[in-house]
């Protein structure tokens, strides 16, 4: 190796993630399951006996549901499966946080990890018992579906992720690496 040569790094495919993305995934998930699961508890016992409370005229209301199934109430008799689901879910997307090095897709991550996690907890501790609880759904729009804040949340992530690809950025992808190729070298 002359003067000239860089080191050769262990891994130049995938750089060594970066903590500090990892705890602010961590902090957007939990910021999403506590506005999620205080809007649940406030739907709970603001809204009963099929109360529905207009908030764009019928557009988009309150309405409190129990859904033992997945999106649209598919698959109401194996409530399990998707508590199961829910759990492969929160660690396979605490696994590839860990592992991410790009900002927003650290907020993306945080946001389908914070979604997954309300769900799981709902499915593990809510009625009717453990591991078949319903999801506290609330948000009804137009009819269509009936949705809850973590259902946002893993929405606004799953957009920003295909967002993201579609623009070329990586999640792995290193930040410095990155600005260092778009600067024209003068050999």
């Amino acid at each position: 190796m002359n003067a000239n040569d860089e080191p050769e790094a262990a891994d130049t495919d995938t750089p060594a993630p970066t903590r500090r993305l990892f705890w602010s995934a961590l902090g957007v998930a939990l910021g999403l399951l506590i506005v999620d699961q205080g809007t649940k508890w406030w739907a709970v016992t603001a809204l009963g006996d099929s109360e529905s409370i207009p908030v764009i005229g019928d557009f988009i209301r309150f309405w409190l549901v129990y859904n033992p199934g997945a999106a649209f109430s598919m698959g109401t008799g194996v409530t399990w499966i998707f508590t199961v689901f829910a759990g492969l879910a929160v660690v396979a997307i605490a696994w590839y946080a860990w592992r991410v090095r790009s900002a927003p897709w650290t907020y993306a991550l945080g946001l389908l990890l914070g979604g997954a996690t309300s769900h799981f907890g709902d499915r593990l501790l809510r009625e009717p018992g453990f591991g078949r609880g319903h999801v506290v759904d609330f948000i009804d729009y137009s009819g269509f579906f009936v949705g809850n804040v973590a259902d946002i949340g893993i929405f606004a992530g799953a957009v920003t992720i295909v967002v993201l690809s579609f623009m070329g950025i990586e999640a792995t992808q290193d930040p410095q690496a990155t600005a260092a190729e778009s600067i024209p070298s003068h050999e």
